[in-house]
């Protein structure tokens, strides 16, 4: 081993290696997850299904990798510095302590990354908070602990008295309760385990339509999220804000309020249905038939009926 390096198959070798399989394992981490709905253990953000949610998803990893890049670059002169220049090797420092280039050099690069980032992040929020151009309108209003769906319009036509409540689904309320012997991992929708993530009434949408959403909270701070929708937006009460989305792929996809918002925060989840616009107008139609008036109710007794009443016969007299 010489001065001022290190050996052929010394630590440089090493290091090689430990930066290749460091490197494979995370792409297979990743790579695993980039397809995927959210998943317990899951890495990275899902790419979701909607014309936005691509812009966070690669904000993300944009951000991941030059964090990446500037800590090999980084700790890697460090440990170059450390090892390659250590005393006990008879390197002799140097005396200079400026240099006008590199340090216009490491200014002008992370400045460089920064705006670019910068401009990136503000293109994405651009983008978002543009609502213009919604086919559909739906008012979110968060409370302790379930949601209101209300439908506003559709198409340019107004949409009268089509809203529910969505909240925990029974199955699920029964088995958190404290001592119910119940097996979360036998609460399945689908063959899938949905214990805490699904609710008796989801939010129907269509797909292919921009939905405008206004949110809203009824008591306390909520947070409306999402993950596959790529937004969450918080429901504050006295304060409307407004998202919108564009889903592009029918399914059934699952979110959850993200902020602490009392006792039973952990059991607040949401579940919303995309379906094709024919399906969404069938099931529109049917939410908004009239019900069915009730039965009247049966009459307590029934009016006595006429009987014939016949005259003892007289006998005949002789």
């Amino acid at each position: 081993m010489r001065a001022g390096g290190i050996g052929k198959h010394g630590i440089r070798f090493k290091a090689k290696h430990a930066v290749v399989a460091w490197g494979l394992g995370a792409l297979g981490l990743f790579g695993g997850t980039v397809q995927a709905n959210p998943q317990p253990g899951q890495l990275n953000l899902t790419p979701g299904v909607t014309t936005y949610s691509h812009v966070p998803y690669m904000l993300n990893n944009v951000a991941l990798g030059v964090c990446v890049v500037i800590g090999i670059l980084v700790f890697g002169a460090m440990f170059i510095a450390m090892f390659r220049f250590r005393k006990s090797r008879g390197v002799v420092a140097e005396k200079w302590s400026h240099n006008t280039t590199v340090e216009i050099i490491w200014t002008v690069i992370p400045v460089l990354i920064l705006v670019t980032l910068a401009w990136l992040a503000t293109d994405g929020l651009r983008a978002f908070a543009d609502t213009t151009g919604s086919q559909m309108t739906v008012k979110i209003t968060g409370y302790q602990w379930k949601w209101r769906y209300d439908y506003i319009d559709y198409l340019g036509k107004p949409i009268s008295n089509v809203g529910f409540i969505s909240k925990l689904d029974d199955q699920s309320n029964a088995t958190r309760q404290l001592n119910s012997g119940l097996d979360p991992y036998a609460v399945k929708t689908d063959g899938v385990n949905t214990y805490l993530l699904n609710v008796d009434h989801p939010l129907v949408l269509p797909v292919g339509v921009k939905i405008r959403f206004v949110i809203t909270g009824g008591d306390v701070i909520h947070s409306w999220y999402v993950p596959d929708l790529g937004w969450k937006v918080d429901a504050i009460p006295g304060v409307i804000n407004a998202a919108w989305t564009n889903i592009e792929k029918p399914g059934v996809y699952r979110g959850q309020c993200a902020l602490l918002c009392g006792q039973d925060h952990g059991f607040m989840p949401i579940v919303v249905k995309a379906v094709s616009q024919e399906d969404f107008a069938k099931w529109l139609a049917e939410q908004q038939k009239p019900a069915a008036a009730p039965a009247p109710a049966a009459t307590a007794a029934a009016p006595a009926q006429a009987t014939a009443q016949v005259a003892p016969a007289h006998a005949t007299q002789g």
